[in-house]
């Protein structure tokens, strides 16, 4: 497997890996930073190049990979540049999770990490990605590529829109719908349904500028 960034969130996902005993053949990518060793703490080798991550899939036939960095726009741009490479998308999920039994539907490239909590009848879409502590309840919808910072509280029947991206310790209060490409800032306390490319801080949160829409 190849974990695409090599700094901060990578760790998380090899403690991850770690636990589940999946160390073996686990290569790094990062094409932009130039401050990083040749190996992920002295064992796992950094790759710089898409070139030779296709090198990699090919010599050892696994061609699985998972996106271990944040930003909604940047994951999904290495998401794009990996499968073009013929890259298979690849969720980690951390064994400290706590994932109900019933009706839960988690598709790929999705990132949960210790902590979180999701309930029943909860769709988690591609490319999310959960961190420590963040709840979601029952009947809740989680579009493609969503960022949740760690202890946002995702109550019932709500939906949130691609692309979003919920600053820490926010909460969204039941049945309200966050549209696409969304920013909550932290501790803000989401009472009314949000329209898309806005961002919306405070208690009870209020828009404060429209954003660029995403141009797809």
């Amino acid at each position: 497997m190849i974990i695409v960034g090599a700094k901060g969130l990578a760790k998380e996902i090899l403690d991850i890996l770690a636990q589940r005993d999946a160390l073996n053949n686990l290569f790094f990518f990062d094409n932009v930073s130039k401050d990083l060793p040749l190996k992920f703490f002295d064992r796992f080798p950094i790759l710089r190049t898409i070139e030779s991550a296709k090198e990699v899939f090919y010599e050892s036939k696994d061609y699985s990979f998972a996106l271990g960095l944040g930003n909604p726009m940047l994951r999904y741009k290495l998401y794009q540049l990996f499968i073009q490479a013929e890259g298979k998308l690849a969720s980690t999920i951390s064994p400290k999770a706590h994932i109900g039994t019933f009706g839960n539907s988690i598709e790929e490239g999705v990132t949960i990490l210790p902590g979180v909590v999701i309930t029943s009848d909860v769709k988690i879409g591609m490319g999310c990605l959960i961190n420590p502590n963040c709840t979601i309840s029952h009947d809740s919808h989680i579009g493609r590529f969503v960022e949740m910072s760690p202890s946002v509280n995702i109550t019932g029947n709500c939906t949130i829109g691609d692309f979003s991206n919920l600053g820490t310790g926010s909460i969204i209060l039941p049945k309200v719908t966050i549209g696409r490409n969304v920013i909550v800032g932290a501790g803000a306390v989401v009472t009314r349904d949000v329209p898309d490319n806005t961002l919306v801080v405070g208690i009870p949160a209020v828009a404060k500028k429209k954003l660029d829409p995403l141009e797809f």
